[in-house]
């Protein structure tokens, strides 16, 4: 493998689509020049899977992306043998049976492996999957290397490919694969930074519109009691609907707003018991007034 030291890469420093604290910056680098894993905690929402495709365009990378399901299983990061086609070309009498390597299919850690450059892994929500799947690919992430049973194959790393590992925290992740990886959380942010990322998104906002609108963001958030709390994502929806039926900026700033439900509040609210409970406090708002 090509030991190329990440620390004279270019550097992360964000980019025009993605707002990067300093913080989440520095552990992008950290991880890097540590060449270890980077694990991104954070809810859903704050970009964790933007930040590997943005690293990548940063860097100007290719990014290969893992996305894992409760069913996955790490042996297919690695590679799968295709014993189903292999038996039915058999029975076709196909000659390539005699070559069993025609029915591995490559997995993204060996294509991200035998890449002839560098490249972004994404492992997409990690925690989706049966808690043993981090253990599994202990070996592989640390080495950089895996043996292909059925072909006698040794695969290594031509070059350490920069890991992103994201998880919503559905489950604890195994103590030895947390040791193996630089850590980050990506806290939700603040209405400073989250001013930054509406600009991106849109920069002809009414500024005096967005005020609002985030003020009212932020009191649903804070709801006690609230099973699904809005995320970014949900924010530059709403924000999108306001703009698009051109909401007048006094019906978010009207005392009767301060106590009733937001306009398009399905952008914001997910569920049922989240709108009644939003219900009640505004009424209880009401009557104490």
């Amino acid at each position: 493998m090509n030991n190329q030291d990440q620390s004279s890469t270019n550097r992360f420093s964000g980019s025009a689509q993605y707002v990067a604290t300093d913080d989440l910056q520095l552990a992008v680098n950290a991880a890097m020049i540590l060449q270890k894993p980077l694990l991104i905690k954070g809810e859903p929402g704050t970009g964790k899977t933007m930040l590997a495709e943005e690293v990548a365009s940063s860097l100007g990378l290719p990014l290969l992306q893992w996305h894992i399901k409760s069913s996955t299983k790490a042996q297919q990061g690695l590679y799968e043998y295709d014993a189903v086609s292999r038996l039915k070309d058999s029975q076709l009498g196909d000659t390539k049976v005699n070559d069993i390597a025609n029915y591995i299919v490559k997995g993204v850690l060996w294509q991200a492996f035998e890449a002839d450059q560098p490249t972004v892994l994404l492992i997409d929500e990690i925690d989706k999957a049966d808690i043993e799947f981090p253990n599994d690919l202990l070996r592989e992430i640390d080495k950089m290397e895996f043996y292909v049973y059925e072909t006698r194959q040794l695969i290594k790393a031509k070059f350490r490919p920069i890991v992103i590992i994201t998880s919503n925290n559905e489950k604890e992740l195994p103590d030895a694969f947390l040791r193996r990886c630089f850590f980050h959380y990506i806290a939700f942010p603040d209405p400073v930074t989250m001013q930054k990322i509406v600009d991106v998104h849109y920069p002809k906002i009414k500024q005096e519109l967005l005020s609002a609108a985030l003020r009212i963001f932020y009191e649903v958030r804070n709801m006690p009691g609230i099973k699904k709390k809005p995320s970014t994502s949900e924010l530059i929806d709403w924000l999108k609907l306001l703009m698009a039926d051109d909401i007048p900026l006094s019906v978010l700033q009207s005392k009767e707003q301060l106590n009733s439900i937001p306009p398009l509040q399905g952008a914001l609210l997910k569920n049922e018991q989240d709108m009644r409970l939003f219900e009640r406090l505004m009424m209880m708002n009401k009557n104490n007034r």
